[in-house]
């Protein structure tokens, strides 16, 4: 399983960056990792030295000629295993005076770690590349903030004008794009909103996430979020929601 889904955290995805003009003006060619490129890129990192991966993070997309990657086989699979196992997004080099073709080890091993390969066969400048892929993450951050923004005033008004528990999750349901629903701590539904997929009833997305398994936590695909209770002894609830999208979480 990918660990790093398109709707974790505020970015873009690798199929993303790679379809804008800087990295596309490369002709990119991927390798490995086609079946991964909804990956979220979280930053960019331009670099060249054989230990770069214990100066990531994670989610970053990497982009290099190659003159870090060693000359050995032996050499060549560690690097990206320890890419891969840093959590990066993808890794990208550009062809040159390095590698006019990428080395089949280097391919072999990133296939077998799950790590999204691509080689650039034109010369791209790094840095207008790294500017133009952290402008639109920024930008996506900007819009992400602007979306809860809006979703908190709407649940505002809601709560205000008297509406309760059902208009709130209603408002949330139509933010996310899927259905959400309030229980209680061990499993028990009090209220659904949002129509599910082709229009199903909520209830029966309700049951098919929670099935006869309530005490269980819900499957992959969908996001718990606690509700304390107002005070000392109050009840405390979940919200459910199917998806999360876009970044949203209810």
């Amino acid at each position: 399983m990918d660990p790093r889904p398109d709707t974790e955290g505020a970015g873009i995805t690798v199929q993303r960056a790679l379809e804008l003009p800087g990295l596309r003006s490369g002709l990119p060619e991927i390798l490995a990792g086609a079946d991964r490129l909804t990956r979220t890129v979280r930053w960019v990192h331009a670099g060249e030295v054989p230990n770069i991966a214990s100066l990531l993070k994670g989610g970053e997309l990497l982009l290099t000629t190659g003159y870090g990657l060693g000359t050995r086989p032996a050499d060549q699979r560690a690097f990206v295993r320890t890419l891969a196992e840093r959590g990066i997004a993808a890794l990208v080099v550009e062809l040159g005076p390095r590698f006019t073709r990428l080395p089949a080890t280097l391919v072999e091993t990133a296939r077998t770690a799950g790590l999204p390969l691509v080689q650039l066969h034109r010369e791209v400048p790094f840095v207008a590349v790294t500017e133009e892929i952290h402008t639109e993450i920024v930008n996506g951050h900007y819009a992400l903030l602007q979306r809860a923004e809006e979703v908190h005033r709407r649940c505002t008004e809601a709560l205000l004008g008297g509406g309760g528990v059902p208009q709130v999750l209603a408002v949330l349901a139509g933010a996310a794009g899927n259905p959400v629903f309030l229980e209680t701590p061990d499993g028990r539904l009090l209220y659904a909103a949002g129509p599910g997929p082709e229009g199903a009833d909520p209830l029966q997305v309700w049951e098919g996430l929670r099935g006869q398994h309530k005490d269980t936590p819900p499957p992959a695909g969908s996001v718990l979020v606690d509700v304390p209770g107002g005070g000392p002894g109050e009840q405390e609830y979940h919200f459910l929601c199917e998806l999360k999208v876009d970044g949203l979480a209810v």
